[in-house]
């Protein structure tokens, strides 16, 4: 399932904002429309926001300083450290006289081999009939090809696996409902959508054997920013003695930033709590609404971080660095 295409110089996303109803495919022709794209979440997912970057960086730098438009660009999801990766791949490429467009293309195919390799690594911490609980979107919409958080579960579709995915509707943008949902019914998956409360009804009733979540960043101690409820997440997994995996590339770790309290945390606009997908609004308009768009779950909460170099288990401030060097 492509969430992106590039054609003749041309860059073409796929509107998630309108997904599941509609799917439509919109020219990204200028930094402000990119920057717009990554700020409304028509493109969304750290990989993806990385994949989209790289091109943005490399087709609209022709005609803006390569240097103001990657501040630019990294001013428009600052969560997301793939974001800032690839704007800096791009200048560096610059620098050393590179061509932008096959370093753009060089970081889109890395990131299929980065996804089937997270797959795989996943895999061998899964059984075939297993009941896995996602939260947020991280599968292809989100990435290149397979996911980050729903790759294992795409990938051993593939080779013959049949899970049970409960999918958390994660409020308030309802990517689990909107984007989860409709990818696991295209790829043949069974899947059962939930409201994020009910994670821990499922869980009660044995119906869960893993939870598995992508993430936008990972401190260097191994706590994570994942999309919104997240963390109350692992503490159910926690409470109920379930493995919760973080699923995420490596270029995802941040060892400038020591643990999650120095993690910027996105607030959205409080609007979305009340009014986005909804024919009325669900509360007064002086109602005041909290959006934060990620929170931290702690590095205590997470059986493996799953990377593609490998399996990372705790203690993460030394293994973290010590499996780039295995």
């Amino acid at each position: 399932m492509e969430n992106l295409k590039f054609k003749e110089n041309k860059l073409f996303i796929i509107d998630q904002t309108l997904l599941p109803n509609e799917e439509k495919w919109v020219e990204i022709t200028n930094k402000e429309q990119a920057y717009n794209a990554i700020k409304t979440l028509m493109v969304r997912g750290a990989p993806a926001i990385g994949i989209f970057a790289g091109y943005s960086m490399a087709i609209f730098s022709q005609n803006n300083d390569i240097y103001e438009l990657k501040n630019y660009l990294d001013s428009s999801r600052p969560t997301a450290v793939n974001l800032s990766w690839a704007t800096a791949r791009i200048v560096k490429a610059y620098e050393n006289g590179k061509n932008l467009i096959e370093e753009a293309i060089a970081i889109h195919n890395e990131d299929i081999e980065m996804c089937r390799k997270i797959s795989e690594y996943a895999l061998t911490l899964l059984h075939d009939g297993d009941g896995i609980l996602t939260h947020c979107n991280a599968g292809e919409l989100a990435t290149s090809k397979y996911g980050t958080g729903l790759g294992p579960l795409i990938l051993g579709k593939e080779m013959g696996y049949n899970f049970k995915v409960f999918s958390d509707e994660t409020r308030p943008l309802l990517q689990g409902a909107r984007l989860t949902s409709y990818e696991l019914e295209k790829a043949g998956i069974d899947v059962t959508l939930i409201c994020d409360n009910m994670a821990s009804f499922v869980m009660k009733q044995g119906k869960i054997n893993a939870v598995l979540v992508g993430c936008d960043r990972v401190a260097a101690n191994g706590d994570t920013a994942n999309k919104i409820g997240t963390s109350g997440v692992a503490i159910l997994a926690e409470y109920y003695g379930i493995p919760f995996y973080v699923l995420g590339p490596y270029s995802t770790i941040d060892f400038n930033c020591s643990n999650g309290n120095d993690i910027e945390i996105e607030e959205r606009d409080s609007e979305e709590i009340k009014n986005l997908y909804f024919e009325k609004s669900t509360a007064l308009k002086e109602t005041k609404c909290f959006n934060p768009a990620f929170d931290v779950t702690d590095h205590s909460l997470i059986t493996a971080i799953i990377t593609d170099k490998g399996i990372v288990r705790p203690p993460y401030n030394i293994n973290l660095r010590k499996i780039l060097n295995d």
